[in-house]
């Protein structure tokens, strides 16, 4: 499958996991969850929820899972722990969350719970 831009690339892969997470039984909370300004504007591409769970997840769209491991840094996961840290005490939650990475390789779909 031929994209024109990463970033069309990158929206494809953000609505496959949103479909393929929906199919598990989750609720999408809120997509592409950006923090305010001064807080060094942190995204979270889906927020969702099943039953008592937060699950805050990251989409990386590469030829293989490993390669979309290796793009996530340690700066990126710190960012993406602050910018969960401030949606969960605007929102009010008071039950579990954790980090998911999806790694869309074409059209299948690689689900990695808790990793980060």
């Amino acid at each position: 499958m031929r994209f024109k831009s990463t970033y069309t690339q990158g929206i494809f892969a953000e609505f496959w996991a949103r479909i393929f997470l929906r199919m598990h039984g989750c609720r999408i909370v809120r997509s592409r969850y950006i923090t305010g300004r001064n807080t060094h504007r942190a995204e979270i591409d889906i927020i969702a929820r099943k039953r008592n769970l937060l699950i805050f997840v990251e989409v990386k769209s590469r030829p293989t899972v490993a390669c979309g491991f290796d793009a996530i840094t340690a700066h990126q996961a710190a960012r993406l722990r602050r910018a969960a840290e401030t949606f969960i005490s605007q929102s009010g939650w008071r039950g579990d969350a954790r980090f998911d990475v999806i790694v869309v390789c074409g059209w299948r779909v690689h689900w990695i719970k808790n990793a980060i």
